[in-house]
């Protein structure tokens, strides 16, 4: 074990909570933390969420039983909500959470400026899958990774080794077939954006490739078995994905990790019938990718929920809830009005009562005194000792001991709660100026190889991965100041990292401009001198993050293909931006590639296609076998119809061949109407 993870604590087990029945099945089971949305900006909005004065004592509660909270403002924004997000993380700031979990720049922004003190969790819809990415945030001023699902145990290590982070990792619950945070298909199908909390989940339909049914459904997750190796790897957090599901499936989850970390053989069999699809899987943890990650809930899985549901319940409806050890002295001397101070850990308070009155019959003494103090009622403390000072012959109703009792508890409630009362800091909101976009629209013209390039436009910057640049150097003269390198939007090792930063370095002097579309790719291309331009996939949909983008070095950004042009229209800001207005749109990048064999690639071609229900084909490209892209099945084209004047437009080419990517430009350049299906996408929508 290296010295860094030798001083580490033991993980904490952190649990998902839908509603209040989730959050008694966590607590109760023993976790260590919980997490959960309240009613608007989380990526679970159809769960029951928390909001309104409950808040607070729900904070309490967990506090109480020693839970830390972490608060899910995670979702995307648009300009027309950013007053209701600042809101949001208002409200959790107040109310005690222990910190908020975030994914767009935004909320993070304000989070910073107005509540400094509130630790910043970054969302694992950030895909941060490198130590750079997470080295990004740390700058930034997050205060936890939660780390991409896509993760093998070495590369968790080597991240934790590297950066030191305290990182929080997903051990049990659902994959999504995607990468988080960079899958657009429920958005681009249906308007329900998985980015904004309302995925609909198209991918657990029935898609085929080589005759393999549901390809797109993966088995969930289950490291459980394999804590300790990630505590020995440095692991902060053990995260339970599972926000939707019932208390039961909490109580099994939070159970088996207790299990796992004490040294025991956790209940597996129990928590595989609470929930799964076809099983579980480890795959990406182990590195193995195989065909066996892939499964779906059948009609087996659900019936085999009957025959635990009901001992789960009564395990969490039988477990008390944690007692906190309180202290009491009660002091009550003639002439002076009765006191009783409490104490619990550090925490100290005291109330106070009348006067004693001298006793007609039987003086207050400390046995009378001790019954009244002990009865703490449904509260969250246990009196584990009463200390007495009391004058003879002195007389207290029972009715005052017990209202000072109850008094001093709820002083002694805001005294334990008052280290989360946060304080808001009043910093300027200067708005953001007016937008001036250029006086003509630039054109950027990405490419997937050299080789589709027709002839371009003398003005147009030309995009290319850094590879297809590093193995045709001759390309920086025929586009001489005009040549971008696209960097890779997933690295996943330092190893591919160092292949990155070796092709950088061995580019012409004249290529200085790289496309960056992770947050840990931002990164090491401004670490190796690049002047960096933001892809369409680091979700920009605020005017707020699109400044945050500018504060973080970039020369200008793509918005968001999630983003109408009305809205995109009146952004703020001094950022230059643009948009997609051609392309194939990657609805998803899969690390567990659907259109492998038994065999693993075999043969494969790196090209490939998914088949809908309704027979649609989606193409499938390969990225040198680190992960998979699926693309939409018909181009994005706006070309022909009215959009707002940004400071640059792209064409993005994929599997088009260099004739058709000359067709397609000659359109848009005379502002014709595509000569194929088309989808002009969401830039005409309302997302929801």
């Amino acid at each position: 074990m290296d010295q860094i993870n030798f001083f580490r604590k033991r993980p904490e087990i952190l649990a998902p909570v839908g509603g209040e029945e989730q959050l008694k099945a966590a607590v109760r089971c023993g976790a260590d933390a919980v997490y959960f949305g309240l009613p608007n900006f989380n990526a679970r909005r159809n769960a029951d969420n928390f909001a309104g004065a409950g808040l607070k004592a729900t904070i309490f509660y967990c506090h109480d039983a020693d839970v830390k909270v972490y608060v899910t403002i995670n979702t995307l924004v648009m300009d027309d909500e950013l007053s209701g997000v600042h809101e949001a993380v208002d409200t959790a700031a107040r109310s005690g959470a222990d910190g908020i979990i975030v994914q767009d720049l935004a909320v993070a922004s304000y989070a910073k400026r107005h509540w400094p003190g509130l630790p910043l969790l970054a969302s694992t819809q950030m895909a941060v899958c490198n130590a750079d990415g997470v080295r990004k945030l740390l700058e930034y001023g997050f205060s936890r990774v939660v780390l991409a699902r896509e993760l093998s145990i070495s590369e968790i290590r080597e991240i934790i080794s590297e950066t030191g982070a305290d990182c929080e990792v997903f051990v049990h619950g659902a994959h999504c077939m995607s990468v988080s945070g960079n899958c657009y298909m429920s958005a681009m199908f249906g308007g329900r954006s998985g980015n904004r909390g309302l995925c609909a989940q198209p991918c657990r339909l029935d898609w085929r490739i080589r005759g393999r049914d549901h390809a797109l459904s993966l088995k969930d997750m289950c490291y459980i078995p394999r804590i300790e190796e990630l505590a020995e790897a440095g692991v902060s957090s053990l995260k339970i994905e599972g926000r939707m599901k019932r208390p039961e499936y909490v109580a099994a989850a939070v159970t088996a990790c207790r299990q796992a970390l004490s040294g025991a053989a956790p209940d597996i069999e129990t928590l595989r019938a609470v929930f799964s699809r076809s099983g579980f899987t480890d795959g990406y943890l182990a590195g193995k990718r195989t065909l066996d990650m892939f499964g779906y809930r059948t009609k087996e899985d659900v019936t085999a929920a009957s025959g635990v549901l009901e001992d789960l319940a009564s395990m969490i409806r039988n477990t008390p809830d944690a007692k906190l050890p309180v202290e009491f002295f009660l002091e009550a001397r003639e002439g002076q009005p009765a006191r009783l101070a409490a104490s619990c850990g550090d925490a100290k308070a005291e109330s106070f009562g009348p006067v004693p009155a001298a006793a007609m019959r039987l003086a207050l003494d400390d046995a009378q005194a001790k019954r009244s103090l002990l009865k703490t009622g449904g509260s969250s403390y246990e009196v584990w000792r009463v200390k007495c000072a009391i004058d003879p012959g002195l007389y207290l109703p029972a009715s005052a001991l017990n209202a000072m009792r109850r008094e001093a508890l709820e002083a002694l409630d805001i005294e334990r709660n008052r280290a989360y009362a946060r304080k808001r800091k009043d910093a300027p909101d200067d708005p953001l100026p007016a937008y001036a976009p250029s006086e003509r629209s630039s054109l950027r013209l990405r490419f997937e190889k050299a080789a589709q390039i027709p002839d371009v436009p003398e003005d147009a910057v030309v995009i290319l991965p850094v590879k297809e640049i590093a193995n045709a150097p001759e390309l920086a003269d025929r586009f001489a100041g005009r040549l971008c390198a696209e960097l890779p939007p997933l690295i996943y090792g330092a190893a591919d990292a160092e292949k990155i930063r070796s092709l950088l370095r061995g580019l012409p002097k004249s290529v200085r401009d790289a496309a960056c579309s992770n947050i840990g790719s931002v990164r090491l291309a401004q670490e190796a001198g690049f002047r960096v331009h933001g892809g369409f996939e680091l979700n920009v949909l605020n005017s707020a993050a699109l400044e945050e983008c500018r504060a973080m070095g970039l020369a200008d950004a793509i918005l968001s293909p999630e983003l109408a042009f009305a809205k995109m229209r009146r952004m703020r800001g001094e950022l230059p931006r643009g948009a997609l207005v051609y392309g194939y749109l990657p609805l998803m990048k899969c690390r567990a590639c659907p259109g492998k064999t038994e065999k693993g690639c075999g043969n494969c071609s790196g090209l490939a296609s998914l088949t809908d229900r309704t027979g649609a084909e989606f193409p499938l490209i390969c990225r040198e076998k680190k992960y998979a892209e699926i693309l939409n099945c018909v181009p994005l084209y706006a070309g022909d119809r009215s959009r707002p004047r940004l400071d640059f437009e792209e064409l993005y080419f994929t599997i088009e061949t260099k004739e058709r990517c000359g067709e397609v430009l000659a359109l848009y350049l005379a502002g014709l109407p595509l000569d194929a299906p088309r989808t002009a996408g969401l830039y005409f929508r309302e997302l929801l």
